[in-house]
């Protein structure tokens, strides 16, 4: 179990969408666990079960697919900074988390990280237990289906260049944060694709 200090930064997020009470704290103070990674640590591997999902407290990390041809795509960027939102904040396959099948995704620690461990069975305890809990985990799942929505929809509908302005209007802070490498493989381009995007010469 965690103390209530240490899930602060959880409940700092959790705050934002329903208020907070002790007991609400308390509960996931005892239902959770904080845990650290080194860097260039494996959070998760395709094809495992993905049962855990740990809330970013600090460190960077990435998750990514690889295609048929064997091409990785950056999937999405993991970090807790004032610019993160909640699909930067989990360290998850939630598909995997919510049906029990196999992960499609892997995750990558880019730093050491720092988090706090939630297991499915804690969650599932944590709903059961607290009404405002599970108004909590309502408000996660539609914000992940909304965040899931607008990743894929730019994927499939929008040219790379396309892709580049929106990434500098809606994340420009990325740029700063992640190599040029994985902000090509965040787009689904090569380096050299971006670099001719970013001079005009697409």
């Amino acid at each position: 179990m965690t103390t209530i200090a240490a899930c602060q930064p959880f409940f700092d997020v959790m705050g934002r969408f329903v208020k907070l009470d002790e007991s609400v704290m308390e509960l996931v103070a005892a239902n959770t666990r904080e845990v650290t990674f080194s860097k260039k640590e494996l959070v998760l591997e395709e094809g495992v079960n993905s049962n855990k999902a740990y809330f970013i407290v600090s460190g960077k990390a990435r998750s990514y697919y690889t295609d048929y041809t064997g091409k990785t795509t950056t999937w999405l960027f993991h970090f807790n900074t004032p610019e993160s939102n909640l699909k930067n904040l989990f360290l998850v396959d939630y598909k995997s988390y919510l049906s029990e099948q196999l992960s499609s995704i892997t995750i990558e620690t880019l730093t050491d990280v720092k988090a706090i461990l939630f297991t499915r069975e804690a969650v599932s305890s944590m709903i059961e237990s607290s009404l405002l809990f599970e108004r909590w985990m309502r408000k996660l799942n539609e914000r992940s289906f909304i965040y899931t929505y607008d990743r894929v929809f730019a994927m499939l509908t929008m040219s790379a260049a396309d892709r580049y302005e929106k990434l500098l209007k809606d994340e420009p802070h990325l740029l700063q944060m992640f190599s040029n490498h994985y902000i090509a493989s965040y787009l689904g381009i090569a380096p050299q694709s971006l670099s001719r995007i970013r001079t005009g010469g697409y």
